[in-house]
This record gives structure tokens, sequence and C-alpha cells, in this order.
């Protein structure tokens, strides 16, 4: 349940990291213990050519943000590996406009999407996996729980794979006291997300989304730890060290031992 579980979005807001920084951050997690936990960095294409020096000391996974043109994608993530997130097409005339260039990427494509059954029909022919907002840097980007229920339960009924974005930083939901926002919480995600693809109702979904009960959560967690993410690809993160630390701390990651391999 947890490889490949967190993008590492150092280069966004609120953390927001210059380059000279996130880049050897990554490589550091890269080659951590937890490195099978790890995603690729994020970039927006327009920092390609910011990044390009970064790239002869040690490979790297990159994920590209599309803040550009369409037609100049390709060529900037020709040489890239290995994957490439589309960030801001949410009309299906944009989805048409990008089905029409994706495929000479040859890259995986995430293309970001209002919530909504009217979305995921217009994505679901073009093989794309929809990505959805679940926080930012005001209160509406902040689905409410049957909102994101209603998504995941709306990409099971069509075969679809999710993404997520921002506000993930902590394992289980919590209000900010800094800014009132109530962040949804990414174990919360991770049992809502393993019972859909169960076939649980949408309303239960709902209330494991809007459930603060941390022992209940890292229990059910648990039960499932050892499956794959079936509907959930993951959700990019500008830390990586919280959701860490509240791994650890809840008894679902673990260090391991000289004579024994490290738990992802």
């Amino acid at each position: 349940m947890l490889r490949g579980l967190i993008d590492d979005a150092a280069l966004f807001p609120p953390g927001s990291a210059p380059m000279e920084t996130a880049v050897p951050a990554h490589r550091g997690y890269r080659q951590s213990w937890y490195e099978a936990m790890i995603g690729p960095l994020l970039v927006p294409q327009s920092r390609l050519a910011e990044l390009s020096e970064h790239l002869g000391r040690g490979p790297l996974r990159i994920g590209v943000i599309v803040d550009g043109e369409l037609e100049r994608v390709a060529a900037d993530v020709s040489a890239l590996p290995p994957q490439v997130e589309v960030l801001h097409y949410e009309s299906r005339h944009a989805l048409e406009h990008l089905t029409a260039h994706a495929p000479a990427w040859g890259k995986p494509v995430y293309a970001e999407l209002p919530f909504g059954d009217d979305a995921l029909d217009a994505v679901r022919p073009t093989g794309f996996t929809p990505k959805f907002r679940t926080g930012g840097l005001a209160a509406e980007f902040f689905p409410a729980p049957e909102t994101l229920a209603a998504a995941i339960a709306g990409c099971r009924l069509r075969g679809l794979q999710f993404k997520l974005t921002a506000g993930l930083h902590q394992a289980v939901r919590h209000r900010d006291p800094a800014t009132g926002f109530d962040h949804h919480g990414f174990l919360n995600v991770l049992v809502a997300a393993a019972d859909a693809s169960d076939g649980a109702l949408t309303a239960d979904l709902a209330a494991t989304l809007a459930s603060t009960d941390t022992a209940d959560l890292a229990e059910r967690a648990r039960r499932v730890l050892q499956r794959p993410r079936a509907l959930w690809t993951g959700y990019g993160s500008c830390s990586i060290d919280e959701p860490l630390s509240d791994l650890t701390e809840l008894g679902l990651l673990h260090r391991g031992t000289s004579n024994k391999r490290d738990t992802v």
C-alpha cells in the first residue's frame, strides 16, 4: 500500500523549495531506507531548463507539471523519465486538445479535473488518469468528504485510477489551527480507496474520509498494508518528513534491522 505513495512536490507551494535544495534532498530520499515509498520529483515544465544543470549529478525520476504550451511538452520532456503530469486542463475542449498531442509523448498522463461525473466521463476514453485537488491556499480547494468520496466511487465505477494533489501532509483528517482549513488525511484516503476497491458504498467512503479516529484508521490500514493500491496511484506532497513521521509513529512503517529488510 505504501510503495510509490508520495511524489516529491518540494518545488511547489507552500514549501516552494529552491531547485538547489530540492534536487539534493530528493536524491537523499532515493538513497534512504524508505526509498520505496517515494515517487518522482515533480518539476514545472517552465523550470526544466533550471533542472538540466542538476541532471549530470546522478539519476533522477522526474514528473513534469505542465504549466506552458502543450506544443512544447514533447520537446521539453522527451529526454526525461518516467511520467508527465498535466495541470489545469479542466474542460472537455482542453481534454480533446490534450488527447491529440499526448500519444506522441510516450509518457503516462495525469489530467487534473474538476469534481463531477461529467469530467470523469470526458476523461475516461482518453486513457489519462484523473487527478483531483485536495488542498491549496484557499478554503474552496479543500473538497468536502462527500465530494471526494463521490469522485473515488465514480473512478471505481468507470474502471479508472485516480491521483490526488495538495493538502495531504498528515495521516488523519484535521483542522489547521493557523488557517482554519479542514485537511484530508492521507491515511483516510488510503483506507477509503481500499474499501472502494472492495465495493464500499459512497456514504461509507465519506464517513471514512471524515473520520478523525486515528487508532481506528491505523488499524484498518494495517489490515490492508500488504495489498496494492488498486485505485489510488498516490499523491504529491511538498513535505516528505511529515507523512514519514506520522507513518512511523503509527507503526505502519518501520526501519528494519541489519538482518531484516526495511519495511515499506
